[in-house]
């Protein structure tokens, strides 16, 4: 005679399909805590690169992405202490409001309200926007004792500071035009910088 195998009693069956049941719901919870924790590391990822205002989270690109990025002149200014011809230049004639950023990083460094005529022909500035925004560096090269300014968060070179500019501090910050951007008030709220539109609320 054959011996059948024993059916499985009721309360075994009923254990098995809940073990079943908890084991599959431990898999899809795991599935789309996976899935929730790519989709916010790609939204981050998207907000660093493409939002300007959230360019302190941004890091310095490479030489290479560097050179892709900016044009000869501009690679010359930035990141080989090149200087550009007084007069011959994009802002220093500018008379626009508005503020300027970095070529590298977009980091807003100065303002069209601290701009003025030095007659050097090169942008002059009597301050930073904010003083963390730039650093200075003791520049001996061509036989001269001078400060070089540079942007704090792209170690690009902007140009030099001098104690010959008017205002309270006497500074004058003289910039190349090539390590800028100048974005004018109106577009400040487009461009991702608009938290600086109250600076010029009231100017002409």
């Amino acid at each position: 005679m054959i011996n059948m195998p024993k059916r499985p009693e009721p309360r075994s069956r009923l254990l098995l399909v809940i073990c079943v049941m908890v084991l599959l719901a431990l898999v899809g919870a795991q599935s789309f805590l996976s899935r929730a924790g790519a989709q916010k590391q790609e939204e981050k990822k998207m907000e660093t690169t493409t939002n300007p205002s959230s360019v302190t989270a941004t890091t310095r690109p490479s030489a290479e992405e560097l050179k892709k990025k900016l044009t000869p002149q501009q690679y010359h200014v930035t990141q080989e202490c090149g200087t550009e011809p007084p007069f011959n230049n994009a802002y220093w004639n500018n008379h626009a409001a508005g503020i300027y950023i970095d070529i590298v990083t977009g980091e807003p460094l100065f303002t069209s309200l601290d701009k003025f005529d030095s007659g050097s022909g090169w942008p002059s500035f009597t301050k930073p926007i904010a003083k963390e925004k730039v650093v200075e560096k003791s520049d001996r090269t061509l036989g001269m004792d001078r400060t070089e300014v540079r942007g704090a968060k792209s170690d690009a070179h902007l140009g030099h500071v001098f104690d010959d500019g008017p205002g309270p501090n006497g500074l004058r910050y003289c910039v190349n035009s090539a390590s800028l951007r100048f974005i004018p008030v109106e577009k400040l709220k487009e461009e991702g910088y608009g938290q600086f539109l109250p600076l010029f609320e009231g100017k002409k």
